[in-house]
């Protein structure tokens, strides 16, 4: 296939191919009790970082279709040498600003209420989660992209 005069490679070929993340194979092995209830609310898609593409910093993306059976779903942490952002985006094209649904977010000590597309950035530092799925009406596409090489697992990044 060609564009432009140019040869159109498929992902498994070309110099830069192992750039490309078409899934989570790289994701730090969870918990298998959280794991258990990741999987009845979430389905991550893609996860990327310096272990899985040397050099990139760390990105993970999930859809969020069920209200999770653990409340609060993830607890307060922070990375003190990371900044994060933290997406979550309704998944009606005809509506992009209506999360469709309920997610309750706190950061540095403050719970926000989200019910629109939203952006949070978390700099290095600053307490951030407990988070709360309250409503899911259509799946929410959910993201976190973290200012770091590699993550562990736990909650620390390097």
């Amino acid at each position: 296939m060609k564009g432009d005069g140019m040869a159109i490679l498929n992902n498994e070929s070309g110099e830069y191919a192992v750039n490309i993340v078409q899934d989570a194979l790289g994701a730090p092995v969870m918990d298998a009790d959280f794991k258990k209830i990741y999987d009845k609310f979430s389905h991550r898609i893609c996860w990327i970082d310096g272990q899985v593409v040397p050099g990139s910093f760390q990105m993970n993306t999930a859809w969020y279709d069920a209200v999770p059976d653990r409340d609060p779903i993830f607890m307060e942490h922070t990375h003190d040498d990371a900044d994060e952002l933290i997406g979550f985006i309704g998944s009606d094209p005809s509506n992009p600003y209506d999360l469709g649904g309920e997610i309750e977010f706190t950061i540095g000590g403050e719970a926000h209420l989200l019910t629109k597309s939203s952006i949070i950035f978390a700099p290095a530092g600053l307490a951030h989660n407990p988070m709360r799925i309250l409503r899911v009406d259509r799946p929410i596409f959910h993201f976190s992209v973290v200012t770091s090489h590699m993550y562990d697992g736990s909650g620390t990044y390097k």
